[in-house]
C-alpha cells in the first residue's frame, strides 16, 4: 500500500537528516494519512487521505 494521499496525491518527501558533526544521511518526511470512510462518486468506501485534505473540507466523510 503506497503511501500517498488518494486525494491530493501528497506523498514522501526525501531530504537529509544532519548530525551533530554534519554527517548527512538520507531521510523520508511522511505525509499524516488517516483511513477514513468517505463519500466517493455517491458510494461509500474506506481511502487513505492526509490531514490537510480532512482539515481543508476535501472529502465528505460517511457517517
Amino acid at each position: 500500500m503506497a503511501r500517498r494521499c488518494e486525494v491530493c496525491g501528497r506523498g514522501p518527501q526525501v531530504g537529509n537528516k544532519i548530525s551533530h558533526s554534519h554527517i548527512l544521511t538520507k531521510r523520508r518526511w511522511y505525509p499524516n494519512l488517516q483511513n477514513v470512510r468517505a463519500v466517493v462518486d455517491g458510494s461509500v468506501k474506506r481511502i487513505r487521505v492526509c490531514t490537510r485534505c480532512l482539515k481543508a473540507g476535501k472529502v465528505k466523510r460517511a457517517i
